[in-house]
């Protein structure tokens, strides 16, 4: 793909070098080494920067999308750092081009020099306004999972040229909280994450498999949806009190490092309850899963115990005929309903009903009574697509950006030299 540039290449080399030796001589300043490969004169041509700019307790945004972009041989994709640690731990875990830019200057003369034709963000991380600087590209904002958190839907949309969404439920998010949005920015493109061949984290289990995956307490208590610090234990002393049940517990990353008081004594608790289990009953197949990739968990789940997250979404994409246990910290049945509609199609634990879990889950895997409610709610947040059709759409729909945003740059250009005849 070619556009056109503002600048002259010798200008663009003439910069990129400059910034490089100064962001260089910085770098060993503070003591840091200048990583491999951050010379800007080697930096090949490429379709796609995937940014991110966060440290690496953010990682988990940015790593779900690594192999949906490794998978790609037709267009080109160099992965753009701002923080040298994130930089270190990405060089293991992607196939990708990773290039370290923790300077705005160096990322601009990286723009050029690359010739991105789209830049894609996983998060509204404050450094995307840098990025955005840059005219040449399609900026398309793609978050890292589909959920109804009060997070999933900011102002910042409005910044980017495309937004690519899910399907209906989070069209409606978008109409629903802002104001003087243009929905045109809007393009869905369900998960494709979901598509991925993603190996089953545990081995099979003759009986039942019972996931009890809670959320992180958010940066605010809009944004706290977990039920660790709630109803955590009870949850699992109830999944634990099934006959012949096996219980998983993956919390979200951000869980096991939480400095909030509650969420870290509900953590502990579950942890000693889960070891108990372990040591009452070795065959039992309990299993704390910290750091596997929830999707293989899910996988292994006959019924899901989560929190408002990606995760009760992702559940109810791959496995919409297993049960679904919703948490509402809350214990407001109203608002939840209104702000989460998965909530209609599962069993909800509330302050009303976490006396009565251990009964509700027995009958729950006995007789499902929502499964068909599951299903008509699959389709509402993933627009109807089935394995495989998110994927396609989302490389369609990616390179139709780019082709609409690349013809317009070029018209632009006409535009330039008729005025400049003139």
């Amino acid at each position: 793909m070619s556009t056109p540039r503002k600048a002259s290449d010798g200008a663009i080399r003439s910069f990129a070098k400059k910034a490089a030796r100064g962001a260089a001589r910085r770098m060993k300043e503070f003591g840091q080494v200048e990583p491999e490969g951050f010379d800007l004169s080697a930096v090949p041509s490429a379709d796609i920067a995937l940014y991110f700019a966060d440290g690496p307790q953010k990682l988990y945004q940015l790593t779900q999308w690594l192999p949906v972009f490794e998978a790609n041989a037709d267009m080109t994709t160099i992965v753009v750092v701002r923080h040298i640690e994130t930089y270190r731990e990405l060089l293991s875990r992607t196939s990708l081009r990773v290039l370290l830019v923790p300077r705005y200057e160096i990322l601009m003369a990286l723009y050029d020099r690359a010739d991105f034709h789209a830049v894609i963000y996983v998060n509204n991380g404050w450094t995307n306004f840098q990025s955005l600087s840059f005219q040449q590209a399609v900026h398309i904002h793609v978050n890292h999972g589909e959920s109804d958190k009060i997070c999933m839907v900011s102002n910042q949309a409005k910044a980017y040229d495309k937004v690519f969404v899910a399907g209906e439920a989070a069209v409606r998010r978008h109409a629903a909280a802002l104001a003087w949005f243009d929905p045109m920015h809007l393009v869905r493109v369900g998960r494709p994450q979901l598509d991925l061949a993603v190996p089953a984290a545990v081995p099979p289990h003759p009986g039942p498999t019972i996931t009890y995956a809670p959320t992180w307490e958010g940066e605010d208590d809009a944004n706290n949806y977990t039920s660790v610090d709630r109803y955590g234990p009870a949850i699992v002393a109830a999944a634990l009190a099934q006959p012949g049940a096996r219980v998983l517990y993956k919390p979200h990353p951000r869980v096991a490092e939480s400095d909030d008081a509650g969420v870290a004594k509900g953590h502990a608790q579950i942890l000693r309850a889960m070891d108990a289990a372990v040591s009452q009953d070795p065959s039992g197949g309990h299993r704390v899963l910290l750091d596997a990739d929830v999707l293989g968990v899910i996988q292994c789940t006959d019924l899901m115990i989560a929190d408002v997250s990606s995760v009760t979404l992702d559940h109810l994409y791959l496995r919409p005929e297993a049960p679904l246990v919703l948490t509402d910290r809350r214990s407001d049945r109203a608002r939840l309903l209104d702000d989460a509609p998965v909530a209609s199609g599962a069993h909800v634990v509330d302050e009303g009903s976490i006396g009565t879990l251990g009964e509700d889950l027995a009958r729950l895997l006995a007789e499902d009574s929502q499964r068909d409610r599951r299903r008509e709610l699959r389709d509402f947040y993933f627009d109807s697509l089935e394995p495989g059709q998110s994927t396609e759409r989302f490389w369609g729909e990616l390179s139709s950006a780019i082709h609409h945003h690349d013809a317009a740059l070029r018209d632009l250009s006409r535009v330039r030299v008729i005025e400049e005849k003139a």
